[in-house]
This record gives structure tokens, C-alpha cells and sequence, in this order.
């Protein structure tokens, strides 16, 4: 059975740790485009994205040719296995679920790299032996998805020129990136070559994943037209496309994010901590915590939804992720915590 976050449905009047989005939520720009596009959803959306990948090209400084756009970036992810069909994976343990997902739809053999505890789950460069020729595909995820890790850019350099010389395509999902102070520096975008795939969504930044809209970055218009090959036809709906569209253009959104989240993680963390709970360092929009096995049931009782991480590969029941919303709702988290463990 698969879990992720933002499961909200089976709950009322609950506050959702468990998702996450940005806390500033969708730019008004967006929610505008997404209203005035009702009008032409009597129309098929145009299934080549033309204008949101011109609109994409400009926004990444990339060429339009080596775009591919999605139904999410997990849409891309299952597009991406069935395109190349590898043999042979190495995923780090912990790492989002879905990459096994879609590798194991089509027979691909994995191999874990686990991320050691000790060293607050970083990478290191011990993956570099464990890449060989006979590793068809590495996805990284920076920072890491559920460990809030982001990838040192010497390190990410040499996993790049490693990929380059084994022939293994490299896939770097970096839509939690932008969270962080300096992420041009942490990107991929520095060391691309033909076989490296970026994956970003807007899902996050823009608090938009009820629309679904992902793209990948490719490292040549070959690897982005098999992608655009793969999947359904009409996989980027009309509100999608004019939402992205939008979402383009709000050059301020990003800074804006930065600053707010920077500060309100590091109040959570530091919150967090002096409740008792044990705070891994991140550089995401969220905080990996270990905290008693009944944590999350706990908070639950109180109306607050937590992500268990039981089962990340690699962690445990006393793991748990949490998301950095506004200050008012941080504040709502740790007045529960201190009732809870006081």
C-alpha cells in the first residue's frame, strides 16, 4: 500500500503537517489564471504544452527542445521508467517511494545506497564506488525527500561526470530546491550533460498540487522527446498549462518563499528541540524528527496530521516528517508537543 502526505480526506477540521506546500500558499496570479481558463476547458488541452514550455524555456533559461512537461512530477518519474526501461537502479535509502514504484512496474532490478543515520542521513561519496556500469539509472532526490538533506555541489559534480563515463542516466529531483538559500549552486543545471534529467514541479513552490503540473529539465532534446513520447497524450490539463503559465511570471515568488521558510524552520527546529524531540538539520520545507511511535496518533487525537516515515526504507516507527507552514500554525504544533510530552 502506498502513503504519502496530504491524505486530508478521511479527516475534518484537521491541520496538515503532513503535505508539503508552501506555507504562503498560491500566488494570486495563479489562482487567477486557474479561473479564467474554465472557459476553455471545452477545448482538449494542447498536448505538445506549447506555450507553457516557450513559457518554461524562458523561466529555466534552457531550450524549449529539451523540455518535457507532466501530469506532476511524479507523472514524469513513470515516464521516465517506461522510456528507458533500465535493467539495473541504485537509490539512496531513504528516498521517496515512488522512484521503486515506477522502476519495479518495469522489472527493474534496485539497489539501495543507504544514507547513514549518524551522519544526519548525508550523501556521501561512497555512492561514487557503488555507481558501475552496469547501473542503468540513478535518481537523487536534493534535498532529500524525507530527510530534508541537500547534495554538496563538489559532490553532485563528480556523480555527474561518474554517470557520464558508466553511461547511467542520472535524474535529479530537485522540486523541493527552491526552498533553499543558494539553490542555483546545489542544481544539477551546473553539471548537465545528454544523460541527466532534471525534475521540478510546481506543485510545491506554487501550492498547486491539486493540478497536477510537473516538467523535466533534459540534458538533450533526445532524452526530452522520449519522455514527451511516453504516457498519455493530453497528460497536462488546460487550468495546468495556464497555471504554469502564470506561475512563470512571478519572478518575487521565489525570494519571497526563501525568506519566509529559512525562518520559520529554523523557529520549528528550534521549538522543537527544546520540546525534547531530536530535530535533523534541513534545508527543505520540512523537518525529519525522531519522536516517540505514537507521535503522530498523538497529534492526530489533537487535530494536527503528521507524516509517518515507517515505511521509508531505511527508517523506523520513531521517525516522523513535518512541514513548515506559517508561524501561527508552527506555534499550534509546538503548543501540542509541550501538552503532549510535558
Amino acid at each position: 500500500m502506498r502513503t504519502h502526505g496530504g491524505n486530508i480526506y478521511q479527516s475534518s477540521n484537521i491541520l496538515d503537517f503532513s503535505a508539503n506546500i508552501n506555507p504562503l500558499g498560491m500566488p494570486d496570479a495563479v489562482r487567477k489564471a486557474l479561473m479564467d481558463s474554465a472557459q476553455n476547458c471545452v477545448h482538449y488541452p494542447d498536448p505538445e504544452c506549447t506555450a507553457l514550455v516557450h513559457a518554461l524555456a524562458k523561466y529555466e533559461a534552457i531550450p524549449a527542445s529539451q523540455i518535457a512537461c507532466g501530469n506532476g512530477a511524479a507523472d514524469l518519474i513513470y515516464r521516465i521508467a517506461h522510456a528507458f526501461y533500465p535493467r539495473h537502479a541504485l537509490l539512496c535509502a531513504p528516498i521517496f517511494s515512488e522512484y521503486a514504484f515506477a522502476l519495479r512496474e518495469v522489472g527493474c532490478e534496485i539497489s539501495d545506497y543507504p544514507l547513514n543515520p549518524a551522519q544526519n542521513f548525508q550523501l556521501d561519496d561512497g555512492i561514487l564506488s557503488a555507481i558501475s556500469a552496469e547501473t542503468d539509472i540513478l535518481f537523487l532526490c536534493t534535498p532529500n525527500n524525507p530527510t530534508g538533506q541537500i547534495i554538496a555541489a563538489a559532490l553532485l559534480k563528480r556523480i555527474a561526470d561518474r554517470c557520464r563515463e558508466t553511461g547511467t542516466l542520472l535524474v535529479s529531483d530537485e522540486c523541493f530546491l527552491r526552498f533553499s538559500a543558494d539553490a542555483a549552486q546545489y542544481s544539477l543545471r551546473r553539471y548537465l550533460h545528454d544523460n541527466c534529467i532534471i525534475l521540478n514541479a510546481f506543485t510545491k513552490l506554487y501550492a498547486m498540487p491539486g493540478i497536477r503540473l510537473g516538467y523535466a529539465l533534459c540534458g538533450s532534446a533526445a532524452v526530452a522527446g522520449k519522455l514527451r513520447e511516453t504516457g498519455q497524450y493530453w497528460s497536462v490539463s488546460v487550468p495546468a498549462q495556464a497555471a504554469g503559465i502564470a506561475a512563470s511570471q512571478v519572478p518575487d515568488w521565489i525570494p519571497e518563499t526563501v525568506r519566509y521558510v529559512t525562518a520559520e524552520r529554523a523557529f520549528l527546529t528550534d521549538e522543537l528541540r527544546k520540546s525534547g524531540l531530536f530535530v535533523y538539520d534541513s534545508a527543505a520545507n520540512f523537518l525529519l524528527v525522531k519522536a516517540p511511535s505514537d507521535f503522530a496518533d498523538r497529534m492526530k487525537l489533537r487535530g494536527i496530521l503528521i507524516r509517518k516515515c515507517d515505511d521509508f526504507h531505511g527508517l523506523t516507527d520513531a521517525h516522523f516528517r513535518i512541514a513548515v507552514r506559517t508561524h501561527n500554525e508552527n506555534s499550534a504544533l509546538i503548543s501540542a508537543v509541550r501538552e503532549e510530552y510535558k
